[in-house]
């Protein structure tokens, strides 16, 4: 793992994977949202195994999303897509 250079990189990607987990865990939506979310984060794991720096890119549009509550809930990320087309 070390030789090909991106360990430090796998260190802040398990790290801000366990932030997320957390942040996750503390949000007050219902359990539906809040599965929706850890199968983006499971996904993201997933990912890191074959591309650690497109799971990293995942992840923080993730967290980004999760900041701003965008497409949080079902059918609010199509309903923003409408209005930004009108």
């Amino acid at each position: 793992m070390d030789s090909d250079g991106q360990l430090p990189l796998y260190d802040l990607v398990a790290a801000r994977l366990k932030d997320a987990h957390a942040m996750v865990r503390a949000l007050q939506v219902p359990d539906d949202v809040r599965a929706a979310l850890v199968r983006r984060l499971l996904a993201v794991t997933a990912a890191a195994k074959h591309d650690l720096a497109g799971a990293a890119r995942r992840l923080d549009r993730l967290m980004e999303d999760i900041e701003v509550g965008d497409g949080l809930f079902p059918g609010e990320r199509e309903d923003r897509r409408t209005d930004r087309s009108a």
